[in-house]
């Protein structure tokens, strides 16, 4: 492994491990320390995340301009300004700038990453990076939020602010990292032609889509499961927070191990074996409804291992498929645009969660269908897509 390839890890690992110390308190700090009710700051985390929306666009030019690294560390700069507004909101209305700021940051990063990763790891199947990618930032951020729960604990609502500090600090050094300690295997080239344009490409729209339809069930488990858990089953308060800390353990371990048994599936038969599994998580967790409550617990931790090992499936494959089917010139607008696929899944999942209230079976029917239709979908866009981005990446 290169120097750059470790430094780019180190960064990302000190970029989720803040993410994990603030990310699943925002909502509580603001509750707690800035002293917004809760449904005007629901309204305002909200209004901030569907600004940053318009970012994606924006980020894919700048990438194909001047090259994902410098849009990687504007990224890490403009969470860390993000981050620090949290820090000095009073009010409502700060608290929405502070969103936006965090929300845009975190748009242009995802809608660069991914083209920097590629970038660094040069002329070689993108499956193992990305796989190695993904298992240091799930193991950081799980840390994260094991740290930040210290810190509550010790220092009360302090802890809050001491997270958030750290947050902000951990965005500047993985800025600094990127700009000192990596270079790119394959630097940035801009093209005198003129781009392809996303929207014309209908193979790459249709990847899209079913990529969201997957992302669908990727958002519904972090905010569904405690939903499910403790409103409707009335479980135990530590089941979701355990539930979360075992997909953590296993999604930083076990990309690799999961490239090396799907070898031999293309990466578009991967990712409908991931959503497969996606389909059959919703129906196994369904069924925790038939099982006695003193077995309830035993039974959703096992249930998630079905759903790890959709993830750990999916994952890397479908990002390493959205590189691989981009045209060279244009893949920051092309790897941008795949990044609406869960942009999009994280603003209906609170929606599909909701349906709860209507009936407690309603939304995992929902999710698994919206999996199924993944699997299907995936299977008739093969043909479509250029063969040496669908063909078996090397892990």
């Amino acid at each position: 492994m290169t120097r750059s390839r470790v430094a780019l890890l180190c960064a990302l690992g000190i970029d989720n491990f803040g993410s994990g110390l603030f990310l699943p308190l925002a909502l509580v700090y603001v509750t707690q320390v800035v002293g917004v009710p809760l449904a005007v700051a629901g309204t305002a985390v909200t209004l901030g995340t569907v600004g940053g929306l318009v970012v994606p666009p924006l980020a894919g030019r700048l990438v194909d301009r001047v090259g994902p690294r410098v849009v990687v560390i504007c990224a890490q700069l403009l969470q860390a300004a993000g981050a620090g507004a949290y820090l000095v909101a009073d009010g409502a209305g700060a608290v929405v700038f502070a969103a936006v700021l965090l929300a845009a940051g975190q748009q242009l990063f995802y809608s660069s990453l991914f083209v920097l990763i590629a970038d660094v790891a040069g002329d070689v199947p993108k499956d193992r990076p990305f796989a190695e990618v993904g298992m240091v930032r799930a193991g950081c951020f799980g840390l994260g939020g094991l740290v930040a729960g210290v810190l509550l604990t010790w220092q009360g609502l302090a802890g809050y602010r001491v997270a958030l500090l750290l947050d902000v600090g951990t965005f500047v050094v993985a800025a600094g990292i990127l700009g000192f300690c990596v270079q790119l295997v394959r630097p940035h080239q801009r093209d005198c032609e003129r781009p392809a344009r996303v929207l014309r490409n209908r193979p790459y729209l249709a990847l899209i889509l079913f990529s969201g339809l997957f992302g669908l069930s990727l958002e519904f488990f972090l905010i569904g499961t405690p939903v499910f858990v403790l409103d409707r089953l009335h479980g135990p308060a530590w089941l979701p927070g355990a539930i979360l800390a075992l997909l953590t353990v296993l999604t930083s371990v076990g990309g690799t191990l999961a490239l090396r048994l799907t070898a031999k599936l293309t990466r578009i038969g991967a990712m409908r074996a991931g959503s497969a599994l996606f389909s059959a998580w919703c129906l196994v967790s369904l069924g925790v409804l038939l099982v006695p409550e003193g077995w309830r617990v035993v039974y959703l931790l096992v249930s998630t291992l079905v759903f790890a090992a959709g993830d750990l499936v999916f994952g890397p494959r479908s990002g390493a498929l959205a590189e691989a089917a981009a045209p060279p010139d244009a893949r920051g607008r092309y790897l941008a645009a795949y990044q609406y696929a869960f942009t999009m899944a994280q603003v209906l999942a609170p929606a599909v969660v909701a349906l709860f209230s209507v009936a407690d079976w309603l939304p995992w029917v929902l999710v698994g269908v919206c999996a199924g239709l993944a699997v299907a979908g995936l299977g008739t866009l093969a043909p479509r897509l250029p063969a040496d981005a669908v063909a078996p990446g090397q892990s």
